[in-house]
């Protein structure tokens, strides 16, 4: 059985695809001496074989190498026939950690720099009606100060909050064919008020353009664009008004036709604004009850087994009377934002900043170009409400930040999408943002309502690191909190913030005490919870690593899912 052969993409899909997951020959390439012992040639053998799309350093993967790897090759063989060679040939991928070089019969197809986020190659120039052969060699360096590595750890061994690495391919791998004239890409800019879309489209060729949206089996609007060429940017007015909102993803299907091309895809109709210190989604004050999630698995390591655990840790927040999500220190594969969208979970998309060099100006060449691959690749999902490219950007070696790194990368996010908030970077240290927000891990519930409640006194807002920033009002939210521990197992190793609670009533009492302290108050538009699961040795999770409840969910809900009171 082919593993992961859902379609990766739900919001651009052809017809006619393969699915590449499953066996590849493969080999581990240390030395990065592979190219000159021809391993990119198609007659090379390489020594042993991987389960794609799951990294090497996973149990899943078949090889579970979990020392550092510095370079890895993979080949595989696909059989096509003349009619698909006649077509554009696009051979995707979810993610490949860190650089990847492509080859189809021995021939360089094309490369990709960054870890976190998919790219295409078109190999319809390399192949011919038979079998041909990718290859595809993978470099990464987590020691290296330019390369970010989010929570992948440096040292031999997991410790702290950094766990296993992941090296190589870690998402689906997929072929899709598409005639001459195609679409390459599309933009969905909804309109909650008119109804309506704003439709901007990358084409390429010329053809007539056509798109229809359909709500539950019913046509609700059309467009048609006769000889469109180039980038087209069009409207479409709908007869039927289905928000997206919280709990109700009401997604809408969208189908695209540019001449033989036919690409379906979706939306939803959701907006989102700042009004003083309240976040509107759709014109509504909404509390954020977002958990910290991270996307790790002990058999996948960043790989989910199946869709349906990436589907499962939504609802197991759901469970636990949380509307949303952090989706800390890693990109997440679309399938999840996809799964998002349609259980109307929040999420906010986040880069793997941790260990980029932010102290010097030539990091931007380490997060700029993959952070706006991920803004752009991910601008439709209605379920992505904001943005947040750095997370806690400590000191290193004893040197501060490089403000303008921040501010540039901020500036440049709005520019790539003006319709979500930027947070520069989350917890410290601001430099430019749209939301100021803070991390504090206090345990003791009376002395964190007491830091608190002074935002709704006299509009100060409690901050650890106030000697480095300075907050000057509006909107915020402690973006972290929590992380009470709760060992199931008697762990030496494992860690949590601050004392763990005795017993489960002990537990209940703080973590009430806690969440009570931010629904209380006025001035806070959401919290952040961690977090969802426990990660090997970081065992503060609601969850195990396993996935297994560690306390009863329905009173975790209750605490959770009260009113808060700056909700509508």
């Amino acid at each position: 059985m082919i593993p992961r052969n859902e379609h990766p993409n739900p919001q651009f899909m052809r017809k006619e695809w393969i699915c590449l997951n499953g066996k590849w020959d493969f080999e581990i390439d240390n030395a990065r001496s592979g190219k000159a012992r021809g391993y990119d040639k198609p007659d090379a053998v390489l020594n042993a074989e991987i389960t794609v799309p799951f990294c090497p350093q996973s149990r899943l993967s078949g090889v579970e190498h979990k020392d550092f790897i510095y370079g890895v090759w993979y080949k595989k063989a696909l059989v096509l026939d003349r009619a698909q060679t006649e077509k554009n040939v696009f051979l995707h991928f979810g993610a490949v950690d860190y650089k990847a070089y492509v080859y189809i019969n021995g021939e360089k197809a094309g490369e990709h720099r960054g870890g976190y986020v998919s790219f295409t190659v078109n190999i319809s120039p390399f192949v011919h009606e038979g079998e041909n052969i990718i290859t595809v060699y993978a470099e990464d360096n987590e020691r290296d100060p330019m390369i970010p590595r989010g929570k992948q750890s440096e040292e031999y061994y997991s410790h702290g909050c950094d766990y296993t690495r992941t090296t190589g391919i870690w998402q689906s791998v997929w072929v899709e064919f598409a005639p001459k004239t195609y679409i390459e890409k599309i933009r969905i800019y909804p309109d909650i008020n008119k109804p309506g879309v704003t439709l901007q489209a990358q084409l390429c060729g010329k053809a007539d353009f056509t798109a229809e949206a359909i709500y539950d089996g019913k046509s609700v609007g059309k467009i048609s664009f006769p000889g469109a060429f180039g980038t087209v940017s069009t409207e479409m007015e709908l007869t039927e008004k289905h928000l997206w909102e919280t709990g109700c993803g009401r997604l809408y299907t969208l189908k695209l036709k540019f001449g033989d091309d036919e690409v379906e895809s979706y939306f939803g109709l959701r907006q989102v604004n700042i009004d003083g210190y309240k976040f509107l989604i759709n014109g509504k004050s909404v509390f954020q009850r977002l958990i910290l999630d991270q996307g790790f698995y002990p058999d996948g390591i960043y790989t989910a087994p199946t869709d349906e655990e990436l589907e499962g840790d939504i609802k197991r927040s759901l469970a636990c009377g949380y509307n949303g999500a952090r989706l800390h220190q890693k990109v997440f594969e679309p399938r999840f934002l996809y799964h998002a969208d349609r259980l109307g979970y929040l999420v906010w998309g986040e880069y793997p900043n941790w260990g980029l060099e932010h102290t010097v100006p030539e990091s931007i060449y380490g997060i700029l170009p993959e952070w706006l691959e991920e803004v752009d690749r991910d601008f439709n999902h209605p379920s992505v409400i904001g943005w947040c490219p750095f997370n806690e950007t400590w000191d290193r070696n004893g040197c501060k930040q490089y403000d303008p790194l921040l501010d540039t990368v901020y500036r440049a996010t709005k520019a790539a999408d003006n319709t979500r908030p930027c947070i520069d970077t989350s917890g410290n240290y601001h430099v430019s943002t749209d939301i100021f927000d803070v991390h504090d891990y206090e345990q003791n519930p009376a002395v964190f309502k007491e830091n608190y409640d002074k935002l709704m006194t006299d509009g100060t807002l409690y901050d650890r690191l106030g000697s480095r920033q300075h907050y000057k009002g509006g909107i915020t939210f402690v973006s972290e909190f929590g992380g009470i521990r709760w060992v199931m197992k008697e762990d030496e190793k494992a860690w949590g913030y601050g004392s763990a609670p005795e017993t489960v009533e002990e537990f209940m009492t703080r973590y009430k005490g806690l969440v009570d302290a931010l629904l209380d108050n006025d001035r806070f538009f959401g919290f952040c919870y961690t977090q969802l699961t426990d990660i090997e040795q970081e065992q503060n999770g609601l969850y195990t690593y396993d996935r297994t409840p560690k306390f009863d969910l329905d009173r975790i809900h209750a605490i959770t899912s009260r009113k808060a009171a700056i909700e509508d």
